[in-house]
């Protein structure tokens, strides 16, 4: 999201964000529906830059369609394609066929836990500003190896900040708090604090911000997941993450392996329900159901 969003300011002043930049969500917009947003003119300025998020749904032959469109290229109109890691097509796919011959293909890996801390301190240090141990950790955990992230959590520290002065733990909490990424993985710790409030205030936001109910299902998933594997003696399955098998192992001793078991099975079915989600029912009042219901699981504590 804050790739996105630093790569539409590349290309529109910041006062035309609000009007020339749209995201459009490929999942549930019709191959129709994209076509006519993607002809939409201008508002303000010269540019309309679009979104196009998991572009990989689309058939060949819409596919097709959108390239026509988009031929011979309007310098007026910048369109970034997205798919997800996980969806990457393959380089003789359909989407690679069609879309090739217009687009330039960029494939963003993540940053690597020392690579990502490097990166924050070089950063900060061209900023003149110094970072301490724990905030490091911290930010460096928050940010993920995400690129983007990168670059839009150091620009906020360092607008914080006067040059001289360190960060600290504090101030990335405190600049870096909305940040997706942290949230989705911190959402998990909400939820077995019995925090109810702030579960239902982060789920919203995230939502309001364009994440989807599935990906933060994923989130609050994975760490139900890391929990099991805590309470039965397992290696958690990421590496970058074995510094939480601590507070997995403490949170997990308010629940028993079979009421984990069943929460693992219960998200399980609510990302199959979210998927198969008729139009007409909103994704966020699942979520919020289920997130609720996990708060005080049958049975726990």
């Amino acid at each position: 999201m804050e790739a996105q969003k630093y790569l539409a300011g590349q290309f529109l002043p910041n006062r035309q964000l609000a009007t020339n930049y749209r995201r459009i969500d490929g999942k549930r917009t019709s191959a129709a529906d994209l076509i006519g947003n993607l002809s939409v003119y201008p508002m303000l300025g010269e540019r309309q830059v679009f979104v196009v998020t998991d572009i990989q749904q689309y058939k060949k032959e819409d596919l097709a369609r959108i390239a026509k469109l988009l031929t011979p290229p309007d310098p007026n109109r910048v369109v970034v394609f997205i798919t997800p890691a996980a969806k990457k097509p393959k380089k003789d796919a359909s989407i690679f066929k069609v879309l090739s011959p217009l687009v330039a293909s960029v494939e963003f890996n993540k940053l690597t836990q020392d690579e990502t801390a490097n990166q924050i301190v070089g950063k900060l240090a061209k900023a003149s500003l110094k970072i301490d141990a724990k905030a490091l950790k911290l930010l460096t955990e928050m940010i993920a190896g995400d690129h983007g992230a990168l670059s839009a959590e150091i620009n906020k520290l360092a607008n914080y900040k006067q040059a001289g002065e360190t960060i600290t733990e504090a101030d990335v909490r405190t600049m870096t708090s909305g940040y997706q990424v942290f949230q989705m993985w911190d959402i998990g710790n909400h939820i077995t604090a019995g925090n109810g409030t702030q579960v239902l205030t982060s789920l919203r936001t995230m939502m309001a911000e364009g994440n989807s109910a599935t990906s933060i299902l994923y989130f609050i998933g994975q760490h139900f997941v890391s929990l099991y594997l805590v309470k039965n003696g397992k290696p958690l399955p990421d590496a970058k993450r074995q510094w939480l098998a601590n507070q997995y192992r403490t949170q997990a001793r308010g629940f028993s392996a079979d009421q984990l078991e069943r929460i693992v099975l219960q998200i399980a079915d609510t990302d199959a329900q979210l998927r198969r989600l008729p139009p007409h029912v909103k994704p966020e009042i699942i979520l919020e159901t289920l997130a609720m219901q996990l708060i005080r699981p049958e049975g726990a504590r």
